[in-house]
């Protein structure tokens, strides 16, 4: 059917007027010749197949145009994201937001929306700063550092759950703890901290005395040391093969240092942490009866019982002396072990003493019409000491053999824990060490010079 006879027959319903229009279009028809046919048969307009571009609006009317279809590839710009509409709230929800806001439980849009209420709103504003300090106060600032303790109280925690088949002798404890301790602190510096510098105090018997190192060297320092009580119990000796003059403290960490062909560094952390372990599973597996082993220091010997806690007593000293040179904060040991500490300086008190008074650096005992025997009570200093590990200790000092008494007491010096142990380490000075004193001035002095005597390095 052409178009003609199709407009024609919808003459039955516009009457002339379409009769006109089919023939205009007729004739428009006919001028456009087998062009307008083949458009007619082949193109489809919007209006659907044959509409020739009419569109919807019939006939003779001009053509409807979709408008363009622009997408973000065509236009090559993205298109803007707005994001999320900002919440919009009365003022009486945005204050009853407000508790929920101090402490941080509201929704993101919900505290956007506060925080912009309390720019406008200075009642509020006053009322969100009130609720912010009380939380403050609900909820104080702790430090992110572990406490020092924690360990302890974990270990303490699970034994008590589960009692250990072969438990750790009460006098190793110190040692274990202390070692423990100082890896962790050892765990946490970086490798240009182990070669910080480090300087070893001591007090040589007349004046202080020093040396310096890096925190490395004193690693080395206490892996020889530590030696002397692991040779005692059959274990492998750090210095095998290396003379060690006259097997000191001080001589084993000279030898060990000159050996080394190059600066120690924190290679030496692993032979120092396995020789510890060792040392803490070779005691324990013996039991608590070898304490009682001696351990000699070269000049001197102490029993196996005196040297953990002595070795306890220089780790705790000396991982101090590391965490000051890598600015760490460090605790003092717990105070059970501190007090086992002191409690070792108090006894060898008196033979630091008579040491003394045989170089000649000490008075000499005063005259009594009786000689004092062996296990007899004599002349003494009371040592208290206030704070962490606390105590009070009666210190002879006639003779190392004597036994203090309470009624033979002639002085009273009353010091801080871990000051007093900072006397012994030789990192305070005697007169600056005694927090009280009372009584015979010349026995005060002799025992103070004679407890920082007890360092070496």
């Amino acid at each position: 059917m052409s178009g003609a006879e199709g407009f024609e027959g919808a003459e039955g319903f516009e009457g002339a007027e379409g009769h006109d229009r089919a023939e205009g279009t007729a004739g428009a028809e006919a001028a456009d010749g087998a062009q307008g046919t083949d458009r007619t048969q082949g193109t489809e307009g919007p209006g659907g197949p044959g509409d020739n571009g009419g569109g919807v609006g019939g006939p003779g009317r001009p053509p409807r145009v979709p408008p363009p279809r622009v997408s973000v590839e065509d236009s090559g710009r993205p298109l803007p994201d707005l994001g999320p509409l900002p919440l919009v709230l009365e003022h009486r929800v945005l204050k009853s937001l407000l508790g929920a806001w101090a402490l941080a439980a509201c929704s993101p849009e919900e505290t956007a929306a506060v925080e912009e209420h309390l720019g406008d709103c200075g009642p509020c504003a006053e009322e969100a700063l009130r609720l912010r300090d009380a939380v403050g106060l609900l909820h104080p600032a702790e430090s992110l550092d572990l406490d020092p303790a924690l360990r302890t109280r974990v270990l303490e925690g699970c034994l008590d759950r589960r009692p250990p088949r072969i438990p750790v002798p009460e006098w190793a404890a110190a040692y274990d703890a202390e070692t423990a301790r100082l890896d962790a602190l050892l765990q946490d510096i970086g490798d240009a901290e182990w070669h910080a510098p480090v300087r070893l105090r001591w007090f040589d018997g007349q004046r202080p005395a020093s040396r310096r190192t890096t925190v490395a060297g004193v690693i080395a320092h206490l892996l020889t040391v530590d030696g002397l009580v692991a040779v005692a119990l059959g274990l492998d000796d750090p210095l095998a093969g290396t003379p060690a003059g006259n097997g000191t403290p001080t001589a084993r960490t000279e030898a060990y240092w000159r050996a080394a062909h190059f600066p120690p560094t924190r290679s030496v952390r692993g032979p120092w942490r396995e020789q510890s372990h060792s040392l803490v599973r070779t005691v324990s597996f013996a039991g608590g009866g070898s304490g009682r082993l001696p351990v000699p220091y070269g000049g001197f010997e102490l029993s196996l019982r005196d040297s953990m806690l002595d070795r306890a007593f220089e780790c705790w000293v000396h991982a101090d002396d590391i965490a000051d040179a890598v600015d760490y904060p460090y605790d003092p040991p717990a105070p059970r072990h501190l007090h086992t500490m002191i409690d070792l300086a108090a006894r060898v008190l008196p033979v630091s003493l008579a040491e003394r008074r045989r170089a000649g650096l000490a008075a000499p005992p005063r005259r009594t019409r009786h000689l004092v025997p062996a296990g007899a009570p004599g002349r003494s200093l009371r040592l208290e000491i206030e704070g962490l590990g606390g105590g009070e200790w009666l210190i002879p000092l006639d003779s190392p053999a004597a036994t203090g008494s309470a009624a033979h007491e002639v002085a009273h010096v009353a010091l801080d824990g871990v000051e007093f142990c900072r006397l012994a380490a030789g990192h305070v000075s005697p007169e600056e060490a005694a927090a009280g004193q009372n009584g015979d001035r010349e026995a005060i002095r002799d025992v103070l010079l004679a407890a920082a005597s007890l360092s070496r390095m």
